[in-house]
């Protein structure tokens, strides 16, 4: 059983509707052991996903909108590409069945897996699609993940993140490109992963851990602020954000059997792990460093779209998030492409538990500006909308 260490003492408890525990440090639970987050989905969440014959009228107006925007261009929107079945099927749909002419991207921090190299090209060959491929600095991109590590904080994926936000906007600017089709969506990802383990976009403490830690400097790094993104770019710019997997049937496994049989396109064996760093930080790092298995997040957001058995989640859950035979490989692996000792990656995993408190930060203006943003426009933290 995976050693899940709670830093706060609170008698276990497990929401009798999903798997999210107290391992989620701001879970709340009403008399009936019901969690925030099952509630949060039912009352709030729910308004925002329309996948009938009313949501498919609002994607086709919007697909003639971008398509109106992209007269006389090369292309009328565009989309990253991960390799993960959420960017992959987004493509497929908005492309076979719509018809639009997407900018398709892809950012290589050096981690890819070969399952995600695959899929890639077999998306866009298939589709007959250029492919956009930024490669980031890999010196400025170590250097970034190193200093990470050294800062004690938990989402050591962060500078992956934040290069791939940064070059998606970057793209957009460059080619005068209107719409941003985002993979996001409630099917797949409707509960919030905990702010406490995954704050990063925080452009105050990211340069506050670079100037303690940080060894290179970052000249060509593609940072962005919030402000930039979710202010100037929107409403001075006029970029806006699409997701349409909000807007039609979204079924995951099915989606993915869809991909396999027209594309040859190759499963995961988790959400995010086409990364082999991210599969190393949400595998590995972040429940046996911090106590958080993000399969609790993964699992109820698909219990609560009824796409997988609450009993079926916690039976999964009693198996380690990560390969027991391959993670010494793994460890292996990230130390010597990092190009530090495995007892150097032990000493941090081993060093006292940060989290962004302890570093200058602006979260208390950045959940502000989220809570003005979602009355505007109702979006939420975490992407799904």
């Amino acid at each position: 059983m995976l050693n899940t260490t709670i830093e706060n003492q609170r008698p276990y408890q497990i929401c009798t509707k999903t798997v999210m525990d107290i391992t989620d440090p701001t879970i709340t639970f009403d008399h009936d052991g019901i969690s925030n987050h099952f509630w949060e989905f039912n009352n709030f969440v729910k308004q925002h996903w329309h996948t009938g014959p009313e949501g498919r009228l609002k994607l086709e107006q919007m697909v003639e909108v971008i398509k109106k925007s992209g007269e006389g261009h090369e292309f009328d929107c565009i989309m990253g590409l991960s390799g993960g079945a959420d960017s992959s099927y987004m493509l497929h749909v908005m492309v076979t069945e719509f018809g639009l002419r997407p900018l398709v991207f892809h950012v290589d921090g050096g981690w890819n897996t070969e399952l995600a190299v695959h899929n890639i090209k077999v998306l866009v060959d298939s589709l007959g699609l250029d492919l956009f491929t930024e490669v980031i600095n890999w010196k400025e991109m170590r250097d970034f993940q190193l200093a990470m590590f050294k800062s004690g904080l938990p989402n050591i994926d962060g500078p992956q993140d934040i290069a791939f936000i940064g070059v998606l906007y970057q793209y957009a600017q460059k080619y005068g490109i209107k719409f941003i089709l985002n993979g996001g969506n409630i099917s797949t990802e409707c509960v919030c992963y905990p702010l406490q383990y995954y704050y990063y976009a925080d452009m105050t403490l990211v340069r506050d851990v670079l100037s303690r830690f940080g060894l290179v400097k970052m000249a060509t790094y593609p940072f962005s602020s919030i402000f930039y993104r979710k202010f100037y770019l929107p409403y001075f710019q006029g970029v806006k954000i699409f997701k349409p997997l909000n807007f039609v049937p979204y079924i995951k496994a099915e989606a993915m059997i869809e991909l396999e049989k027209v594309y040859g396109w190759k499963p995961y064996p988790q959400k995010h792990f086409e990364s082999i760093f991210t599969r190393f930080f949400e595998g590995y790092w972040l429940p046996t460093r911090f106590g958080f298995d993000v399969r609790r997040v993964q699992f109820s957001s698909l219990i609560l779209t009824e796409q997988m058995d609450r009993g079926k989640a916690l039976e999964l859950l009693e198996v380690p998030p990560y390969d027991t035979e391959r993670i010494q490989q793994e460890i292996e692996y990230v130390a010597a492409k990092l190009g530090i000792s495995e007892a150097k990656l032990h000493s941090y995993h081993q060093m006292p538990k940060n989290f962004y408190w302890n570093y200058r930060n602006k979260c208390r203006r950045i959940q502000l500006g989220e809570k003005i943003m979602s009355k505007i426009s109702g979006t939420r933290r975490g992407g799904a909308f």
